[in-house]
């Protein structure tokens, strides 16, 4: 190990946190100078590793609270850095000169398409697989491709207990063949659906053999209880199993263990069980890892509560071109069945690439805001025309939509009395747009 490394490491970090930034440069940087870094740290405790599609940050930040509830030392990164620089970072400002690693449990979230780069040098004790999902198709392309990708960093760790959404048949190929395998998913409930809602289906065909897969339900998307029509394909049995959802009344019960619901929704849901069955994977006792993950609230301004005008409002936060994570943040607006008004703002597509590409707004369900309970939905940001032209394409009354691409007179819009539920839906990159015309409260609870 070169010490050097670890005290450059630092240094950038320190200086980074100055100007607000330092999660991943001090990595590039020390990577740069020494490529095999990485393959000189040890660990002395588990490493549990978790990528997907959605639900990454969240379910590290459930996890890390469930170990430290337990009085465990957690080292991960709060701020999700999660491509092999910015876990270069986390590692070297939490080992000693010698390399090694100082704490009870390490996490590690990893961007989908890096972990086969990560994985060359550490080795994680435990892998969680959330979801494959359509995401970011100018990035990502299509599921599968992101599929075959992962595949390449699975293969590279076939000593690690594989932990897997049993629900979505994309991410079950993982297991095949492979003993060290545990699944999560969701039985059947009272939100489950004969037939999907979904404007798409990514997964209609078996990836084994390619014929037809039958549903006998779906829960969102493509996840549900699939089997091939011809070969053996389908939905394994799960060892940690979602057994009773209580949306109305903010409840779960995993593995008979109930938790408290801090936020009511089936996306969510699935984040708490994958952060119970890795916990409890890696030795946590059940019964406590419920216990810790009760009313549990989330600290990553996925969900926050703000203030414009007099107006009490919730900001739900979707992810970067991602129908399904925006479905369900719409879903949880019309699953409130009160009167609400809603802002909705596009002003920026990626932080990574500008190709203006809307396409992905046409596979969000914009068509369930068709409700009593939503009274006006306000349609802002650079791209609010564009959100004005897919809202053309549904049922939904053209009076109650108003399109004002200028965030500050949408604000102001929506800081006028109204005497209901306010809801923003926005992505990471816009979030802080709504912030800084609004007052930002907390993160959100019941």
């Amino acid at each position: 190990m070169k010490p050097i490394a670890v005290l450059i490491c630092r240094l950038l970090a320190f200086i980074g946190k100055l100007f607000g930034k330092g999660t991943s440069l001090p990595g590039a940087v020390v990577l740069k100078l020494f490529p095999d870094i990485l393959s000189r740290i040890t660990f002395s405790s588990p490493v549990i590793a978790v990528t997907g599609s959605n639900g990454k940050t969240s379910t590290v930040e459930m996890i890390a609270h469930i170990f430290a509830a337990s009085g465990k030392k957690v080292i991960f990164n709060k701020e999700g850095s999660n491509q092999i620089e910015g876990v270069t970072t986390l590692l070297l400002k939490n080992c000693t000169l010698s390399g090694k690693v100082k704490g009870d449990i390490v996490l590690l979230e990893s961007d989908e398409r890096y972990a086969r780069h990560t994985f060359k040098h550490i080795k994680p004790t435990h892998f969680v697989v959330t979801n494959l999902y359509r995401d970011q198709l100018t990035r990502n392309a299509h599921p599968f491709y992101i599929y075959d990708i992962l595949k390449d960093a699975v293969d590279l760790i076939p000593n690690a207990a594989l932990l897997l959404n049993a629900d979505d048949p994309i991410v079950r190929q993982f297991g095949l063949g492979r003993e060290n395998t545990v699944y999560f998913g969701m039985e059947r409930n009272r939100y489950s659906e004969e037939v999907s809602t979904a404007l798409y289906n990514d997964c209609c065909y078996c990836p084994v053999c390619k014929e037809r897969l039958d549903y006998s339900y779906f829960h969102y998307a493509h996840l549900g209880n699939y089997s091939c029509t011809v070969c053996s394909y389908k939905r394994p049995d799960t060892a940690f199993t979602v057994e009773d959802i209580d949306l109305e009344n903010n409840s779960m019960t995993v593995n008979g263990n109930k938790i408290e619901l801090a936020f009511s929704s089936r996306y969510n849901i699935y984040n708490l069980a994958s952060a119970y069955a890795a916990a409890v994977t890696a030795g946590i006792d059940g019964k406590t890892a419920a216990a810790a993950l009760s009313d549990f609230v989330m600290k990553n301004g996925r969900v926050v509560k703000f203030t414009a005008g007099e107006n009490e409002g919730l900001l739900l936060t979707s992810k970067h071109e991602n129908s399904t994570s925006y479905n369900m943040s719409l879903e949880y607006v019309v699953r409130q069945k009160e009167q609400s008004e809603l802002i909705i703002i596009v002003d920026e597509i990626s932080r990574k690439y500008y190709t203006s590409e809307t396409g992905w707004l046409w596979d969000i369900s914009f068509g369930q805001l068709k409700n009593s309970s939503v009274k006006r939905i306000i349609l802002t940001g650079s791209y609010a025309y564009d959100l004005a032209l897919r809202f053309e394409l549904t049922d939904i009354d053209s009076n109650i939509i108003v399109t004002e691409p200028d965030i500050d007179k949408a604000v102001a819009l929506i800081s006028e009395p109204f005497d209901g539920k306010l809801f923003a839906i926005t992505c990471f990159s816009d979030k802080d747009k709504l912030y800084s015309r609004v007052k930002v409260q907390s993160p959100t609870a019941k």
